[in-house]
């Protein structure tokens, strides 16, 4: 029996009967609209507005328009910002003490948000609001990304209406992983057509917006723009990169005083702030030979071109707005989700996967390559002396508690709600504020109940009233930081701060104290001055971390931090029976044969003649790294591509039309060395060595069929196989069981893409 409520009368006829139409959920008129804009891995110091050199006239545009702000926080990696800037509740409370790639068994880390912690697209969509997501996601265990899920995890079933984007902690922005809704789909164009992920991103996000303002303009949108940029690989178009070329040969040390200048001048750094010393392991510009000095400036010198593409895409984004008429009543928040990142090392990467595998980056190679960076042959990422610099005038950088961690840039502009224009707002803020923020400018309560479970308390507040008083309003006085045993408190203008060395015991770190409403940079230490202060901050410390789930704190080697092996698990077999089409495989579900055997055996029809043989069988990785088996010229081919050092074997004969086994077989030597044997119908008619076989050569996962992200020169995306493949089976060795030292490289990977 239909058990909804009824508002009319039911009798034997319609004319004994009354009907009765529940109203449909609309906002009250005059609501506004909501824009939050996420950017990645961006420090203090790099938005223009905050006294970088780089060039970000849209984001400056929105400042001017509004707020900056100087005192906001936000968590040290990327999928527990997330997790606080959509629910208002701390990181650790739901479970997301960490990237959502780990699960270590305890309820602070399970890699996804529990439904007792709704999203805010989950509490405005009841009430009416459209909702809409682009980009980058990193709120789902990996090993539920594929076209196979489950998917509750997944933004469609956290609220979201629509969603385009991608599902883990980093992509290439030439050969990006997409999905649309629930399912995995191809780029739309290629890299030969101009094709870049953040463009393709606000195409869509002004394609939902252009869609639902012209069916329903009543209703008030929620739009969630997160780009992957600018996460490594940095990646932007070759107008951009050119545009930067020698603008940094001056070094990070001068830029960092330029960029400290800038911001004392702006107002954005209080006056008195001292600019603290070079973070440890940063050398002096100065001792970088040529060499070395050549191949940082290129990498900053595509990182700030990745930058200023974002921000012309925000700029079309707000255009479109203008456009339409929302933009005076629409709130637009643009921020980061930590400070800049320190996975580039002491020197800097042109293959990122390369770096996790501890191979030195050869200097050689980085000159002869130089012209690649930024562009589709790189996977790059800077050093720590340009992440310092980007983190202006904070110490330390991404994963720390320190400010360069967790402090972050923060614009927030919204023409009828905010008089201020080009204001400075110094109140303490932090991701968790922005949903209790929206809420309250939305005209919605924090609801207690959804979808029939009742709900965690929210741990944030609004910053609404520092629309109205961006000077004198303080926001909330205590918030803890916590990130691999680096700890943190703020509490009433001071912060106590300790830096972990993994392994070390808890017990042993060393608490700082700084006045930070004298000290904003964190230079002047005062715990050995102010014992007693220091002792109560850290008591505190413990008192807020038994309140939000911290414990137990975890500092263990990422080997341990992901789950075993379960029943149901994609990835817990050795052999994997493919029969395509199939969607795109992630990185998380693909056969994790580490750096030992596999044997790839596909049935296919081979056409009659031509070039409609051609096509890619099975496509691993990207032009950076990885491997594939291909038909060219009518001949069997595989070639691994080792971070563009390639080994290819090839048939000697074409294949024959019809039904043909095909095969690729990688042997281990027994001393860490590869060969490949490629057969027809069974028998070997080709081989070459390999050299030493790697655990990981790229972050992209798998294509079979086709090839979104070419392993190799000899053929462009999509290489559709024009015949049919019957059936591929990916069979990994007996000795391939993945080892402790497999596991250990994976999460290592793993936390190098957050």
């Amino acid at each position: 029996m239909n058990t909804e409520p009824f508002g009319g009368s039911i009798g034997r006829t319609v004319a004994e009967s009354t009907p009765h139409w529940p109203p449909l959920a609309v906002p009250a008129a005059g609501t506004p609209n909501a824009v939050v804009i996420l950017l990645d891995d961006t420090g203090y110091g790099h938005f223009g507005c905050y006294g970088s050199a780089i060039e970000t006239p849209n984001i400056d545009r929105l400042a001017a328009g509004g707020l900056r702000y100087n005192n906001f926080h936000v968590a040290p990696v990327c999928s527990p910002t997330r997790a606080s800037l959509l629910t208002g509740r701390n990181h650790h409370a739901v479970g997301m003490r960490s990237v959502a790639n780990f699960d270590t068994g305890f309820p602070n880390m399970r890699g996804a948000i529990p439904p007792s912690a709704a999203t805010i697209a989950e509490m405005l969509r009841p009430h009416g609001f459209a909702t809409f997501m682009v980009g980058k996601w990193h709120l789902a265990p990996g090993h539920e990304c594929s076209a196979a899920g489950p998917f509750h995890n997944w933004p469609l079933a956290r609220g979201f209406d629509r969603f385009y984007g991608f599902l883990g902690g980093e992509t290439d922005q030439f050969h990006p992983e997409l999905v649309r809704g629930n399912e995995h789909v191809n780029p739309p164009r290629s890299v030969a057509d101009g094709y870049h992920l953040s463009e393709d991103l606000v195409d869509h996000a002004i394609g939902y917006l252009r869609d639902h303002t012209s069916i329903t303009p009543e209703r008030p949108f929620f739009l969630y723009t997160a780009f992957g940029a600018t996460h490594a690989p940095h990646q932007a178009p070759d107008s951009y990169r050119t545009k930067y070329r020698g603008r940094f040969d001056g070094g990070w040390d001068a830029h960092r005083d330029l960029t400290f200048a800038r911001q004392l001048e702006l107002g954005v750094v209080p006056a008195g702030t001292a600019l603290p010393d070079r973070n440890p392991g940063v050398d002096a510009w100065a001792a970088l030979d040529e060499r070395e000095q050549r191949f940082a400036a290129r990498l900053q010198e595509s990182f700030a071109a990745f930058l200023e593409h974002t921000d012309a895409q925000i700029g079309r984004l707000v255009d479109f707005l203008d456009e339409i008429g929302a933009t005076d009543n629409t709130i637009i928040i643009v921020m980061s989700d930590n400070g800049a990142s320190q996975e580039g090392g002491a020197r800097g990467v042109l293959d990122e996967m390369k770096f996790f595998q501890g191979i030195e980056q050869d200097l050689d190679e980085a000159i002869e390559r130089l012209d690649d960076v930024g562009g589709p042959e790189s996977h790059s990422n800077y050093p720590w002396g340009w992440s310092m610099a980007g983190n202006t005038p904070l110490k330390r950088y991404k994963q720390n508690t320190h400010g360069g961690g967790v402090r972050s840039p923060l614009v927030v502009q919204w023409p009828k709600g905010i008089d201020a224009r080009g204001d400075i707002c110094g109140a303490f803020g932090h991701a968790i504020d922005i949903t209790p923020t929206l809420l309250d400018v939305l005209g919605v309560d924090a609801p207690t109940v959804v979808n029939g479970l009742a709900q965690q308390p929210m741990h944030g507040a609004s910053l609404r009233h520092t629309f109205t008083d961006p000077i004198d309003g303080l926001g909330r006085t205590t918030q803890y930081f916590e990130m691999f045993g680096h700890r943190g408190l703020y509490h009433d203008g001071w912060k106590a701060v300790a830096h972990h060395e993994a392994g070390a015991a808890l017990d042993d770190d060393v608490w700082e104290l700084y006045h930070l409403a004298s000290d904003y940079s964190e230079c002047h230490d005062l715990a050995a001055s102010e014992p007693e202060r220091t002792r109560h901050m850290v008591e505190r410390w413990w008192a807020e971390a038994g309140r939000h789930d911290v414990l137990p704190l975890d500092d263990r080697p990422v080997w341990q931090l992901s789950r075993p092996a379960l029943r149901g698990s994609p990835t817990g077999r050795s052999r994997y029976v493919y029969r395509p089409p199939v969607s795109h495989l992630p990185i998380d579900v693909c056969p994790p044969h580490g750096p030992r055997g596999f044997t790839i055996v596909a049935t296919i029809d081979v056409p009659e003649t031509g070039n409609e043989t051609d096509g890619a069988l099975l496509n691993r990785g990207s032009g950076n790294g990885g491997y594939a088996m291909f038909v060219l010229g009518g001949h069997l081919v595989f070639d691994l591509n080792r971070f563009h050092h390639h080994t290819q074997v090839r048939s000697p004969r074409p294949l024959p039309a019809g039904r043909v086994r095909v095969g690729a077989s990688v042997h281990d030597t027994g001393a860490g060395l590869g060969v490949v044997t490629i057969s027809i119908d069974d028998l070997a008619v080709a081989s070459a060595e390999l050299g030493p076989l790697m655990r990981t050569l790229s972050s992209l996962g798998m294509d079979i069929g086709r090839a979104n992200a070419p392993v190799c020169s000899d053929y462009v995306a999509p290489f559709i196989y024009p015949g049919v493949i019957r059936e591929l089976v990916f069979e990994i060795a007996p000795t391939a069981v993945p080892t402790r030292a497999d596991v250990e490289h994976v999460a290592r990977v793993e936390m190098g893409v957050q």
